[in-house]
């Protein structure tokens, strides 16, 4: 077992450190992720100064939650990506027999390549939005030093609530060879269903209650509302729950699909 946890830490740190070379793709990076928070927090603030507290969200709330998701949005990876770039690569060159043959959990191998890009971006590209939106937006930070563990474990659970959908989403490539259609369907939902366009609050009551339910909230709108303190004792854990429960959902349903695809393995191309 101790083993295997040092396997799997090596390889989170190797994928920190990979991705830690690109630089010049991070600085841009953090630099767009904090022109599109400059744009939508000034959007909001419009909005929220001709209907104040719309959504149970006071003006600085609503501001603050812009630089959160704009801080969150490559961290979750709403918008795919990470892990998903070399595996699909991998359908397609044929190199995911050899995936398969590695002495390590095919699926615990992927997640802790997608936790150790998580920590890095969460560094790289979610301070620095932040940062910006505390200085030119007066983003306000909790208020009580008990949220910030329950921000960060809600962050984890995204993490990986978001590479079970990742990784659902990559296996069809067992069977598609090429995933970017399902790709493209799941960013159009992950983004309006997460809550990064806007909050599940100011949804329709209907479309609201089933956005609440799927598991794209847990990405975005339930850390979001644990840093704002709306999610706060009981109502926290509540939330924290309703995100280890589809991670461990998306997790197993990705291992059950994991052994039906590689029941038989079709290499493209041979």
């Amino acid at each position: 077992m101790a083993t295997s946890a040092r396997l799997y830490l090596a390889i989170a740190h190797g994928a920190f450190r990979r991705y830690s070379t690109y630089r010049a793709a991070t600085v841009a990076g953090a630099f767009t992720n904090t022109v599109f928070g400059v744009i939508l927090a000034s959007t909001f603030l419009a909005l929220w100064r001709a209907r104040p507290g719309l959504g149970g969200y006071d003006t600085a709330q609503a501001v603050t939650y812009i630089w959160v998701s704009q801080s969150l949005l490559v961290v979750v990876a709403v918008w795919g990506g990470g892990f998903q770039d070399e595996l699909q690569e991998r359908f397609r060159t044929g190199d995911i027999a050899v995936d398969l043959y590695r002495p390590v959990d095919f699926q615990g191998w992927w997640l802790a390549t997608d936790l150790g890009r998580a920590g890095f971006q969460l560094l790289a590209r979610g301070l620095v939005p932040m940062a910006f939106g505390l200085l030119a937006f007066h983003a306000r930070l909790p208020r009580s030093a008990t949220t910030w563990p329950l921000f960060l474990l809600s962050v984890l659970l995204a993490v990986v609530a978001s590479f079970g959908l990742r990784f659902l989403v990559s296996i069809t490539g067992f069977w598609l060879h090429d995933s970017d259609g399902v790709r493209a369907l799941m960013l159009v939902a992950g983004m309006f269903f997460s809550g990064m366009l806007l909050p599940i609050a100011l949804f329709p009551h209907a479309l609201r209650t089933l956005a609440g339910l799927l598991p794209f909230a847990a990405l975005i709108q339930v850390p979001s509302d644990i840093f704002l303190e709306r999610r706060t004792g009981w109502a926290a854990f509540d939330g924290l729950g309703f995100q280890l429960l589809w991670a461990v959902l998306l997790l197993a349903v990705g291992r059950a699909g994991q052994r039906l695809a590689t029941r038989k393995v079709v290499v493209q191309g041979g």
